[in-house]
């Protein structure tokens, strides 16, 4: 990688090129610094297409995360859209509104942090578009996807008595900042796909209320009971709770950018799959499908009570 640093839009666009890996490969026929890029959709499987656009004041505040941390989010945050269907993530393209004071200097380091994620799942750069102008950072990462032989997982195909499970503990994602350190789960989905054969799954970005809600309205108005003891809370959740006052169960339930997986498994599946996890896959058993619509809670003691999905909304949400 060049020390010398770049001059211009196509002396940034070479930069960028030059800092992507030596290795050819074969699924990439033309990669960066043409009109299109060319790849390599021949094998027997569907493409996935995914698209995220994150903005300065809204997803990040860039003074304070660095542009390196806001490339290593935007690109993970595509990548677990790519894991929430059961796919493989392969090739990405970046397009990027750079704020005209020190351009180059973060789009640099963007590019580490988008290339630094990209290479932990074997994702190629392909290429993209990159402007300046007098506003905020924005960058939009679109990601192309294979599916596996076992199909894709979509929201849609939840049925009542399906097991709900999450991957992992919820909440306070913004309390030390781990929303913006993804970690998309790539693996665990290929495996829970090969041991369950999942009927719906979604990645929890926007809060486990609003991302299983998704999944009942899409599996036709569907409702769901969330076992309010069997919710994994994660630590962070428990120290916002106590900066905040607001109970940590609510931060599990809403707060979003977790990157977990929130998948629904038929009930003899879900059996098999409690008793003989696959290797490395947490997995919490947190409700079940009901074929009454809407989300409910229920307590210890055995009561239930409406939740109503308060997860991050892009038009009405809280600013990361």
């Amino acid at each position: 990688m060049s020390e010398s640093k770049p001059t211009g839009e196509f002396g940034l666009i070479d930069w960028i090129r030059r800092s992507q890996s030596d290795e050819p490969r074969d699924d990439v026929i033309l990669g960066i610094g043409d009109d299109c890029a060319i790849v390599d959709f021949s094998r027997e499987s569907f493409a996935l297409v995914t698209t995220d656009m994150l903005m300065d004041g809204r997803h990040f505040r860039l003074k304070d995360d660095g542009p390196e941390a806001v490339g290593y989010k935007a690109m993970g945050a595509n990548i677990s859209d790519i894991a929430a269907m059961a796919g493989v993530p392969r090739f990405a393209v970046v397009a990027v509104a750079l704020p005209r004071a020190d351009a180059v200097a973060v789009a640099q380091g963007l590019h580490e942090g988008l290339k630094r994620m990209a290479d932990r799942f074997d994702v190629v750069l392909v290429g993209g578009d990159t402007n300046a102008w007098d506003g905020p950072l924005v960058i939009s990462v679109t990601l192309l996807g294979d599916t596996t032989p076992l199909g894709a997982a979509p929201r849609s195909g939840a049925q009542v008595g399906d097991v709900v499970f999450v991957t992992g503990p919820l909440g306070g994602s913004l309390f030390r900042g781990r929303h913006l350190r993804p970690e998309p789960r790539v693996d665990e989905a290929l495996a829970l796909a090969e041991a369950a054969s999942p009927n719906a799954m979604i990645d929890l970005s926007d809060g486990l209320s609003s991302d299983l809600g998704h999944i009942l309205e899409e599996s036709g108005g569907l409702g769901a009971e969330l076992h309010a003891d069997a919710i994994p809370i994660h630590p962070d959740a428990v120290d916002q709770s106590q900066a905040d006052g607001v109970s940590a169960l609510d931060h599990a339930l809403n707060d979003g950018e977790d990157f977990e997986l929130c998948l629904t498994v038929a009930p003899e599946r879900a059996e098999q799959l409690l008793a003989s996890p696959p290797d490395g896959v947490q997995l919490y058993r947190v409700g079940v499908i009901t074929a009454e619509p809407g989300l409910r809670l229920r307590t210890r003691d055995g009561r239930t009570s409406p939740v109503q999905p308060r997860g991050f909304d892009h038009l009405a949400g809280r600013n990361r």
